[in-house]
């Protein structure tokens, strides 16, 4: 009797100390392994001004006023070790953006603002490097980092205004981003919110002789993006 009740004693410890069951425990071995993301953004501009706006006639400032879009894309993720992946994720994002213009009018004497909206469809291609934390029960941490060439679908680079003098943006761009993350094992599918801020690298504005552009030494991209995985 004596052993069956030590046997008994010694064996609560070892069921009280039992690691919460874990979930997909293998999924990060696999090699390739793919899924969907949606998610939405905040577009802006970085404006670059001449040294002197006064220079220019009428124009006095020239702000950018971002703009909320929704981008969907597919997760392609190459296995690299233990703490690295390589991921690549085509996605579709549509977002819109202003520049605001405060204008002076000599012959009324006052000033006026006039918005120059684009709204833009964007096809981005991004390569990144995640770095991730050692996992612990069903969720890791983890950065990203990373380059994605971005094609405009809604450029209107070539198009002729015919006077309406619109604000051109160019085709194609380069953005470097970074971010981060948390990773959750669910049962069937892990599940992943995210959050990237991206800087376009190129000058997109398009140059042209009216009082829109001839404040401006360039114009480059900035995003946010809140995105969520399931893969």
């Amino acid at each position: 009797m004596l052993p069956l009740l030590l046997a008994a004693g010694l064996s609560l410890p070892a069921h009280a100390q039992k690691r919460k069951v874990l979930n997909l425990p293998n999924y990060d071995k696999q090699t390739i392994h793919f899924g969907f993301l949606l998610g939405v953004n905040t577009l802006t501009f970085i404006p670059k001004t001449i040294e002197d706006l006064r220079t220019i006639d009428s124009v006095l400032i020239i702000n950018p006023k971002p703009g909320t879009g929704f981008n969907l894309g597919i997760v392609s993720n190459l296995h690299l070790g233990d703490n690295f992946d390589l991921r690549f994720l085509p996605t579709l994002s549509f977002g819109e953006r202003s520049l605001n213009y405060a204008i002076y009018t000599p012959a009324l004497d006052s000033t006026f603002t006039k918005s120059k909206r684009v709204e833009s469809t964007l096809l981005e291609f991004p390569v990144s490097i995640k770095f991730k934390s050692a996992r612990l029960n069903n969720g890791r941490a983890y950065i990203i980092g990373g380059i994605k060439p971005v094609i405009d679908l809604a450029s209107q680079d070539k198009v002729d205004d015919q006077g309406e003098r619109i604000l051109k943006l160019k085709r194609n761009d380069l953005y470097y981003e970074i971010g981060f993350g948390l990773d959750f094992y669910s049962q069937y599918f892990k599940f992943t919110p995210e959050v990237k801020m991206a800087y376009g690298l190129s000058n997109i504005l398009v140059q042209e002789n009216n009082i829109y552009t001839s404040g401006l030494r360039a114009l480059q991209s900035k995003a946010f993006y809140l995105s969520f995985t399931f893969e």
